[in-house]
C-alpha cells in the first residue's frame, strides 16, 4: 500500500533532558541539611565574639593596683588663686594620700554679707585616702552651711555635734548607709565640710589637720 503523499510524516519526538528533582519538602531535610544551613552563621557568631573581646577593656577594680597621684598642695594654691575664697592645706600624716579633687559652684549658694542678697557659692574639694584604705573628701567654700551639706548630700538633718580641739563640728546625718558630713565655719569665713566612709578617728584627724592651717595666700 502506497502512502498518501498529502499526510505528513510523523515528526520526531522532542529531546527531553533529565527532568530536575522536586526540592526536598522541608520536613523531609535531615540533620546534614540543618547543619550546612546554620555553619555560616556559627562562624560568623564566633568571629564577632573574639573581635569583642580584642576590644574590651579591663577597668581597675576597688583595692587593685596604686592609688592615682594627685597634688593636692598645688591644686589648693590654684583654688586659693582663682577662687578668692580663704583656702587651707591639710597637715595630715604622710601616710595619708590626696587621690581626686576639682572646683564647683552652688548657685544661690550664699548670702552677701553686704547686701543682704544671695549670691553664687564656689567651691573646692579634694579626695583623700585615709592609711585605712578609706576615702574622705574635704570641701572648702563660702557657702551657707546648709546650702554646702545640701550640695554634698541632700536630705541629711543636724544630728549632733563634735569637738575637735575646741572646735565645734556640726554632724549631719541620714539614713542608713548614708554617710555623714561633719562641717564648721572658720575665720575668713570658710565654710569646711567633711563627708566619706572613714570612722570617726579619720574625720577627727583631717578635721583637725585642716582647722590648724592658715589660709593660703592667693597670688
Amino acid at each position: 500500500m502506497t502512502a498518501d503523499p498529502r499526510q505528513p510524516e510523523p515528526s520526531a519526538p522532542d529531546a527531553i533532558g533529565p527532568v530536575p528533582r522536586d526540592a526536598k519538602p522541608r520536613l523531609l531535610q535531615d540533620g546534614r541539611d540543618m547543619f550546612w544551613s546554620i555553619a555560616p552563621l556559627v562562624v560568623a557568631c564566633i568571629v564577632l565574639a573574639g573581635l569583642l573581646g580584642m576590644c574590651s577593656f579591663q577597668g581597675r577594680g576597688p583595692g587593685e593596683g596604686p592609688a592615682p597621684a594627685y597634688d593636692a598642695a598645688r591644686a589648693l594654691q590654684d583654688d586659693a588663686n582663682a577662687l578668692k575664697i580663704p583656702i587651707r592645706l591639710p597637715a595630715l600624716p604622710e601616710d595619708w594620700q590626696s587621690n581626686s579633687g576639682g572646683r564647683s559652684g552652688i548657685e544661690a549658694g550664699a548670702q552677701d554679707p553686704r547686701t543682704g542678697q544671695t549670691m553664687r557659692a564656689v567651691v573646692s574639694r579634694v579626695g583623700y585616702l585615709a592609711p585605712s584604705g578609706h576615702y574622705l573628701s574635704l570641701t572648702q567654700s563660702n557657702a551657707d552651711e546648709d546650702k554646702l551639706v545640701e550640695s554634698i548630700t541632700p536630705g541629711l538633718v543636724p544630728a549632733g555635734a563634735q569637738d575637735v580641739d575646741g572646735v565645734n563640728w556640726v554632724v549631719y546625718q541620714g539614713g542608713e548607709g548614708v554617710e555623714p558630713v561633719w562641717t564648721t565655719r572658720l575665720p575668713g569665713p570658710a565654710q569646711i565640710a567633711i563627708t566619706g566612709a572613714g570612722s570617726a578617728d579619720e574625720f577627727r584627724t583631717l578635721a583637725a589637720a585642716t582647722q590648724k592651717q592658715q589660709p593660703l595666700t592667693a597670688r
